[in-house]
């Protein structure tokens, strides 16, 4: 007998238990908490979870490690650190509604302040060989407002997206094995930005245009000029004020 004939999922719970399992994973005020604090969107460290619930770390390892099995959160790594975010977008909206329910009066998403970071690696960075910073969430937020960009799950280019890269005299041709859109975790803004072929190429194409420029300290910041301003609003109808 498979597992749509007994009615049973594979992990031996009936859909009632499992249910009951999911909304106890949720009945505490602690990862109430953490949940809130994730609804915007970004990922956190777990001592930084700690700090913003109040909590001990050896505390919010437990409350992590139930959100974790309830499919509620994942963790995701990005270079030494190990970051947590909501799993998905299906499972913020029922989060967020289950607040509003809860919460009659509440009219946004639970608020933390970002991790503080130099002016200008905020605004607008290179993250490898592509954007990072508040330039490269705006470039990406553009990409899929536009229909250009997939960002539940793994990050893919639409048919639409190939075509405005082609548009634009940008090539998505691959070197190697690296895929033509790849997701990486900005650490300012704790948020996925484009990487990839895709990432890289655009990134590419604003430095040759001058688009952007290297500051004459040098690093990783960039610095958005009067030609950029209007090929990013003509291209993806960005403002200077969506990285400023």
């Amino acid at each position: 007998m498979n597992e749509l004939d007994s009615g049973t999922p594979a992990d031996g719970l009936a859909p009632a238990a499992r249910l009951a399992a999911f909304a106890a994973a949720l009945a505490d005020e602690t990862r109430a908490a953490i949940c809130m604090t994730l609804l915007q969107g970004r990922a956190w460290t777990a001592g930084e979870l700690a700090r913003i619930t109040a909590v001990a770390p050896s505390t919010i390892s437990g409350h992590l490690s139930r959100l974790l099995e309830a499919g509620i959160c994942v963790t995701e790594r990005q270079g030494r650190h190990s970051y947590v975010r909501i799993a998905d977008a299906a499972t913020a909206r029922l989060i967020d509604e289950l607040a509003s329910y809860a919460i009659p009066d509440r009219d946004a998403a639970y608020a933390v302040p970002v991790v503080a970071a130099p002016d200008p690696l905020v605004r607008a960075r290179t993250c490898y060989d592509h954007f990072a910073g508040r330039l490269g969430m705006s470039v990406t937020d553009a990409m899929e407002r536009l229909g250009l960009l997939r960002t539940e799950g793994v990050f893919e280019l639409t048919e639409a997206g190939r075509a405005w890269y082609a548009d634009a005299g940008i090539s998505l041709d691959r070197v190697g094995r690296r895929p033509v859109a790849s997701s990486c975790l900005d650490w300012t803004e704790r948020r996925r930005h484009l990487g990839g072929v895709a990432g890289a190429r655009l990134r590419a194409r604003a430095l040759g245009e001058k688009w952007v420029v290297r500051p004459a300290g040098g690093g990783r910041a960039l610095e958005v000029t009067g030609a950029g301003e209007r090929a990013f609003g003509d291209l993806l109808g960005l403002t200077p004020d969506a990285w400023s």
